[in-house]
């Protein structure tokens, strides 16, 4: 026989109304209660039905993270794992499931945001970042669904975002560089239709304008968010007549395609060419050499963004919250922005 909530109830010495508030997490339920609660749930096995909680509260309390590109792909790179992690450990903390589903265009994610949304089985959604003129988020705009978006829309300014302040983040690596005596500074880009590509683009502009340094279109190369782009790119730099001193890039894993095919061209990093990347990742700080990278706080981007659509979508538009927030940037320098020339030996 399965054990019902009445019987939770009688065991925890509580009403059935208490046992419901706890599992739909009121803050009225004090934590010690709520404790006891849980733990007699635990010791009878007892499930909640997940259904009939719906139709009484009229939320699955559950969200869904649509990846932008198929997730095999979106894998290789560590900076959205790291984001998912943050976005899950937040949900869980705050009673919510975690859905992932993904597309292989933006009209495959607009199809599948609109099972999910119109078939009641999530509350609303994140999304991993934003493009320019982005169907999906005019599709969940124009249909008044919750989602918060990590980045920003130039379209929808207001709507509620997670981002970093990408300009100034690219205006400050790319500084950093021209700090060390570099003229000839390149930019290895992501895709221009990525918000967050036009805006690092931009800083790093900014940045050699305010120098008096010149921008050569030809050291801007602009690729995926994968490793094979920065590989693809030493090929096209090393063999301009001018080639950069210094490179900033997109990303952490595309910086490793720039030191693959840096290596394999005979050229060296730093003594040859300086890199300064973005994100920060783990992989930055193995690399060979260790990558000087742009910490973004992938892990707040992602748990702020579960915070923030869980907290919008429980107030249901009835308090106002803050729609745009911004995880600060740090600059971790490491071998590969700072050449030391070997001392001459002593006499």
């Amino acid at each position: 026989m399965s054990v019902t909530i009445k019987d939770v109830a009688k065991k925890a010495g509580v009403s059935p109304s208490t046992v419901s508030r706890v599992l739909s997490n009121n803050s009225r339920i004090s934590r010690e209660t709520s404790q006891r609660v849980r733990d007699v749930m635990e010791e009878l096995g007892y499930h909640p039905n997940i259904m009939a909680k719906s139709l009484v509260s009229r939320t699955t309390e559950s969200i869904c993270v649509i990846l932008p590109k198929p997730a095999e792909e979106l894998f290789l790179n560590l900076f959205f794992m790291e984001l998912i992690r943050g976005i899950v450990t937040q949900a869980n903390r705050s009673g919510y499931d975690v859905l992932i589903s993904s597309g292989g265009s933006e009209q495959e994610e607009v199809e599948a945001l609109s099972r999910l949304l119109k078939g009641k089985r999530v509350d609303g959604a994140i999304l991993l970042y934003s493009r320019k003129d982005d169907q999906v988020v005019e599709f969940l705009t124009s249909n008044h669904y919750p989602f918060v978006l990590i980045g920003r829309s130039e379209k929808y300014p207001d709507i509620l975002s997670v981002d970093n302040d990408n300009v100034q983040a690219a205006y400050d690596a790319t500084k950093h560089l021209i700090s060390l005596g570099h003229e000839r500074i390149g930019f290895v880009s992501g895709p221009s239709n990525h918000i967050v590509s036009r805006d690092r683009l931009k800083g790093y502009v900014n940045a050699l304008t305010e120098a008096g340094l010149e921008m050569r279109k030809e050291w801007i190369v602009e690729g995926e968010f994968l490793q094979e782009s920065g590989y693809r790119a030493m090929s096209f730099f090393m063999n301009l007549p001018e080639r950069p001193s210094a490179l900033v890039v997109v990303d952490d894993f595309v910086s490793l395609g720039v030191l693959r095919g840096l290596h394999e061209l005979g050229y060296r990093v730093p003594e040859d060419l300086c890199i300064v990347s973005f994100n920060n990742l783990s992989i930055a700080e193995l690399a060979t050499p260790p990558v000087s990278s742009i910490d973004i706080g992938i892990y707040n981007l992602g748990y702020t963004a579960s915070q923030a659509l869980i907290q919008s979508i429980r107030d249901d538009g009835k308090l106002k919250i803050q729609q745009r927030h911004i995880i600060p940037h740090r600059l971790v320098m490491r071998e590969s922005s700072i050449y030391t020339p070997p001392k001459k030996p002593s006499l």
